[in-house]
């Protein structure tokens, strides 16, 4: 009876030292759902307490110069109109900057970004194209917005949307000439001592590859800076030249070759018999109303 008793309490105390150790480690098999932690780190870097949206961030390695935000874009699409002096754009801009009030723990690697599609969450820069004449936000489905916040406070801003801006051409050469159009990006608030605007190293403008325009042809692209001074302090500005070559094969198959087959055509006159009046009068007349047909479809 004793020894039954006996190992009853040895198989109970083995129980008992078996759940022990369980209990120490299970929290370890347990699987943390990251989104949580997303929600939580989200909560704590951008809670009323630890950041205002109102307030820029510092400068290069927490100094109190300027914020440097680098920018690059996407071009989608593009069309120029002659009679408007003006081009359409269809773009994807990005801005990026570094905010060291958005450092958190990004858990060993599992946390690789935070993803906002709120705009007002976050300081943003107040970025804005000087020669613009229209422009759009796309909305469908869901506004084409995000923003990207990397564990050592790393903000990706990038949005689509769709411009309409001014170019001045110099027609002189028309249909044989060359126009340059410009897309300015400037700051309209914070000065040079507060916000510079950079491009991004690499290739800060790309276009897509099945861009295709009609009777234009985009030759080459190049940045520049075009940094304004104004009465009220110095601004950063950020510049994009497009250079486009008019294609001539449409003018020549449109214009040059009918209308030299119609003077050709009409020279046939010259060998008519002089008492032929009326066959000179219909081949002048049949020119004639073929230039104005043509003329007025152009």
């Amino acid at each position: 009876m004793d020894s039954n008793i006996l190992l009853l309490s040895l198989s109970l105390f083995v129980l008992y030292v078996a759940q022990l150790s369980w209990c120490y480690q299970s929290p370890q098999g347990v699987k943390i759902n990251y989104r949580e932690k997303e929600k939580e780190v989200l909560d704590q870097i951008l809670g009323p307490s630890s950041y205002d949206a109102r307030i820029r961030p510092s400068g290069e390695n927490g100094t109190d110069g300027p914020t440097i935000v680098h920018a690059d874009l996407l071009i989608r699409n593009l069309h120029i109109a002659n009679d408007k002096m003006e081009y359409s754009v269809q773009l994807t801009f990005r801005e990026q900057w570094l905010d060291e009030r958005l450092k958190y723990n990004d858990y060993d690697g599992r946390i690789k970004y935070l993803t906002l599609t709120e705009a007002s969450r976050v300081w943003m820069p107040d970025l804005f194209f000087s020669n613009e004449k229209e422009g759009h936000f796309h909305n469908i489905i869901m506004p084409n917005v995000y923003i990207r916040i990397h564990p050592q406070g790393s903000v990706l801003y990038s949005i689509r949307i769709s411009l309409t801006l001014s170019c001045p051409m110099n027609l002189k050469l028309y249909p044989l000439d060359r126009q340059s159009c410009s897309l300015k990006m400037a700051s309209y608030g914070w000065t040079t001592d507060d916000l510079i605007f950079l491009w991004k190293e690499g290739d800060p403008v790309q276009v897509v590859k099945n861009l295709h325009l009609p009777r234009f042809t985009l030759e080459k692209f190049y940045t520049d800076y075009c940094n304004s001074k104004t009465n009220t302090g110095a601004y950063s500005c950020l510049k994009v030249d497009l250079l486009f070559k008019r294609e001539f094969s449409y003018y020549l198959i449109q214009i040059y070759i009918p209308c030299c087959m119609l003077v050709i055509v009409s020279w046939v006159s010259f060998w008519l018999d002089q008492s032929a009046v009326p066959a000179r009068v219909s081949l002048g007349v049949t020119t004639l109303l073929t230039m104005a047909t043509q003329t007025s479809g152009k």
